[in-house]
């Protein structure tokens, strides 16, 4: 069924537009048009059938779940959680919020906020339809382990010393009272509340409302995507990319992770990116930790979160993604 999206692609590019296949300028417009269409149709679809499943989900009982189990277990579910839920760095405030005043550790709450912005169900799906199971599986695990490392670290480290007032006061509040009365809704999807049978009708209409949210939260972020793609694909020189970062040196995972800071994009947008880079030739490892940086170190979310974290611990979570995907991208290019 993808092929149809290579034939637009050839139809706009070549015979409408009368580019050349032979010319950089119409190798990138080929890339941009054929990957975009093919991402938005993805997405249409997916993110519509997701919120049809998940029209029933009581995110207020999945928080109240997590606040009950050990820590292990906890690290792995925020995790977990984290993977689910189509959050962005504008909810990172309420999100954690919502976390310290039902009592759940400081350690299981970062671990949902790292692995959030890493990865969501319609980017392992893009992904899977794009690259095939075994990236996408060494791209979920890897997402997941270190959301759980970070976790364990963060409350090994005692980081809720670390929070600004407002959030000291809300953790402190829900380690005192284990009930969910006072804690803040972490819907910002409008979930219904109530975990009783929906109709079919109220089903349609909120996966139509997810559909509409999502998609019209994160279509830019996927032009600007495939953008840098198709401009990776067309205009470098074939073969810079492989002799510069395809041997794997030990430098290039480090140089990837710094050059992936600035371009921010979500975990949908650096889907192409990632499938750009590894057609250059560029190894596994290293185009995971350049593409895991592009969306997790995030100067917008930690502006966000700077107002529920003092600078230590805003400092120490940049240190610690930086840490984990340059081990993670050496781990990878070494196997």
């Amino acid at each position: 069924m993808l092929i149809w999206f290579s034939v637009l692609a050839d139809w706009l590019v070549y015979d409408l537009l009368g580019l050349s296949s032979q010319t950089q300028l119409g190798q990138a417009v080929h890339f941009f048009v054929e990957d975009t269409s093919k991402i938005f149709a993805l997405l249409i679809v997916m993110i519509y059938a997701i919120g049809w499943l998940r029209a029933s989900l009581n995110v207020e009982r999945v928080r109240g779940y997590l606040a009950g189990k050990p820590k292990i277990i906890g690290y792995g579910l925020g995790s977990g959680f984290g993977a689910i839920t189509p959050f962005c760095s504008c909810s990172s405030i309420p999100v954690f919020l919502g976390f310290t005043s039902a009592g759940i550790p400081i350690g299981i709450t970062m671990a949902f906020l790292l692995t959030s912005p890493l990865i969501n169900e319609v980017a392992i799906l893009l992904l899977f339809s794009l690259l095939g199971l075994k990236v996408t599986l060494i791209y979920l695990l890897t997402g997941v382990a270190i959301g759980m490392f970070g976790g364990a670290l963060l409350d090994l480290l005692k980081a809720e010393r670390w929070l600004q007032p407002l959030a000291a006061k809300a953790y402190a509040m829900g380690q005192q009272h284990s009930s969910n009365d006072s804690s803040i809704s972490l819907s910002t999807s409008g979930s219904p509340a109530k975990s009783t049978a929906i109709s079919w009708q109220q089903r349609h209409q909120f996966a139509k409302s997810e559909t509409v949210e999502i998609f019209g939260r994160v279509w830019k972020w996927v032009i600007i995507g495939v953008g840098i793609g198709a401009a990776l694909h067309g205009f470098v020189p074939a073969g810079w990319l492989e002799a510069n970062l395809g041997d794997g040196q030990w430098w290039s995972v480090p140089v990837a992770v710094l050059m992936g800071i600035p371009l921010y994009a979500n975990a949908t947008g650096v889907i192409p990116i990632l499938e750009s880079l590894l057609r250059q030739g560029v190894p596994l490892g290293t185009t995971l930790a350049f593409c895991m940086s592009t969306v997790a170190v995030s100067f917008p979310e930690f502006v966000m979160l700077k107002q529920v974290m003092q600078w230590r611990l805003l400092a120490i979570l940049f240190v610690l993604l930086l840490v984990s995907f340059t081990l993670m991208g050496w781990v990878l290019n070494l196997v």
